[in-house]
């Protein structure tokens, strides 16, 4: 073989090597797309946290949620702490009154989130751009076991003011309103729907029967079905998962009215993650984020979304029970009425 064949041929070997590296890099899979941590406020229930992280990230795989999570007044209050230095991107899952202050405060980025049309104009802020969006309602229902009632022949309870009745001394357990945003919206409404002397007075007569004032909104239920205290005050999410897991209780929506509250959503001011912020409160809006909060919540800020839950009314009935809210006045008087409540019933709250 003459020294122009070696040549050629070396030539040729070489040039089909280039084209398979050419062909290889064409064909390479990417490389994994890069993630994005954002940090997330929350007072969501825990046990739903797992699922609402799956299902967003499921749908926008490019974001990785970090929670920070606690009951409503805590985390309201580190995030009012941290006011001058944000350590959470958005918050997703937190009281609309909370949210309120947080926008008089000048903390939240106002943000109209993809298909906000869909959102009913009373779920969300009304400024344009929102500063907040809501998502769900919860509302104050009492939890009630059966076993302990029929055992100690409690009374029947159809109102909120059979909880005052001498035959619940002691036997009542409700959350704590600095710390539990279940509570404050008890508090609140009674308030609203009574005035605030009567509001008061029924308080008085209610801290007579309270055992104990803990620092959750779903405890009060759990205690009440593991029949700790025959009666616990919490919501209807927790009564009906409690009701549904076996526990004997009856599920009471009081026939006054029930204080409620929206879960809502908000891009943190000031975040370094701001498209990824914004895209957490996209999908909190989403029809695929409505469609899961439907399946604890029996209304939910998109229309059309809610079903009909175990052991709770139908959507359209369970709305006809909420109890006149003005959100702006139980945010603005926050401060004013937990520091009455704390003055006058504070010595029964759970030992932190």
């Amino acid at each position: 073989m003459n020294a122009k064949t070696v040549m050629w041929r070396l030539s040729g070997l070489m040039a089909g090597a280039a084209a398979l590296v050419m062909a290889g890099a064409a064909y390479a899979p990417p490389a994994a797309a890069q993630k994005t941590k954002v940090v997330v406020y929350t007072a969501i229930e825990a046990d739903d946290l797992k699922k609402y992280k799956e299902r967003f990230e499921k749908d926008v795989p490019d974001v990785d949620i970090q929670w920070v999570r606690d009951s409503t007044g805590v985390i309201e209050a580190k995030l009012l702490a941290e006011k001058n230095n944000p350590q959470a991107d958005v918050i997703w899952g937190l009281a609309a009154t909370s949210l309120l202050r947080m926008s008089g405060e000048g903390m939240l980025q106002p943000y109209a989130p993809k298909g906000i049309e869909g959102i009913s104009a009373q779920f969300r802020d009304s400024a344009n751009p929102p500063a907040w969006v809501g998502m769900d309602v919860w509302a104050a229902t009492i939890c009630y076991n059966t076993v302990e009632r029929d055992k100690k022949k409690l009374p029947a309870i159809t109102s909120w003011q059979d909880l005052t009745k001498p035959e619940f001394k002691g036997a009542i357990t409700m959350p704590h309103p600095a710390s539990s945003g279940t509570g404050y919206l008890m508090v609140s409404s009674w308030l609203q729907l009574m005035g605030e002397d009567a509001g008061w007075k029924f308080m008085d007569a209610l801290h007579n029967n309270v055992g104990v004032y803990v620092h959750s909104g779903s405890k009060p239920c759990r205690q009440a079905g593991a029949g700790e205290y025959p009666v616990g005050i919490s919501f209807e999410f927790r009564a009906s998962r409690t009701k549904r897991d076996g526990a004997p209780i009856d599920i009471v929506f009081p026939k006054e009215g029930l204080g409620w509250d929206m879960e809502a959503t908000a891009v943190m001011k000031g975040t370094k993650n701001l498209a990824a912020a914004q895209k957490v409160a996209d999908w909190a809006a989403s029809a695929n984020a409505n469609t899961m909060y439907a399946e604890g919540y029996a209304v939910t800020a998109r229309s059309g979304v809610a079903k009909q839950l175990p052991h709770l009314p139908a959507p359209a009935d369970f709305e006809k029970l909420l109890a006149k809210n003005d959100f702006l006045w139980a945010a603005n008087n926050r401060q004013r009425i937990l520091a009455e409540w704390n003055k006058r019933y504070n010595a029964k709250a759970e030992k932190s």
